[in-house]
């Protein structure tokens, strides 16, 4: 059983990779702003999944619980793929949200290597997201009135 467990996981593996560069590469095709509004919309696909009874499951129908992994993955894939922008956006961050919770965890190498990735990019965004924030006193009435 081990056996077909590890099988399993480098299958699960190779296809979060391969659907990972090509969200990657979305990702970096997108503008500053659009960065900002991809990390503002993962973080908030990521909590509602962590609400969630199973949050590796999320975006996956109930009756499709007991799979070994869930569709969230390739809903968010297809919806990234889209050449409507908004949906693309959302299918970007619903991958992301469910990749991320579905490799937390993972005991088994590949999964953990894939989490880092992720993580990396995910900081990226939030680090994008954060320096987009207004500031007090950054603001164009903050430097009139300095002057």
């Amino acid at each position: 059983m081990r056996i077909v467990s590890q099988i399993i996981a480098i299958s699960r593996a190779r296809q979060l990779s391969r659907q990972f560069r090509e969200v990657e590469r979305h990702i970096q095709n997108l503008p500053r702003r659009g960065r900002a509004q991809l990390g503002m919309l993962t973080l908030r696909e990521i909590g509602q999944a962590s609400r969630s009874e199973f949050p590796h499951l999320y975006g996956t129908s109930p009756e499709q619980r007991y799979l070994p992994w869930g569709e969230g993955t390739d809903i968010g894939y297809a919806r990234a793929r889209s050449d409507n922008p908004e949906i693309s956006m959302r299918g970007i961050a619903l991958w992301l949200a469910v990749a991320y919770h579905e490799t937390k965890d993972s005991p088994h190498l590949k999964l953990q290597l894939q989490h880092r990735h992720l993580m990396r990019v995910l900081r990226e965004l939030k680090e994008v997201h954060r320096s987009a924030e207004p500031r007090p006193g950054n603001s164009l009435m903050g430097t009139a009135a300095a002057a």
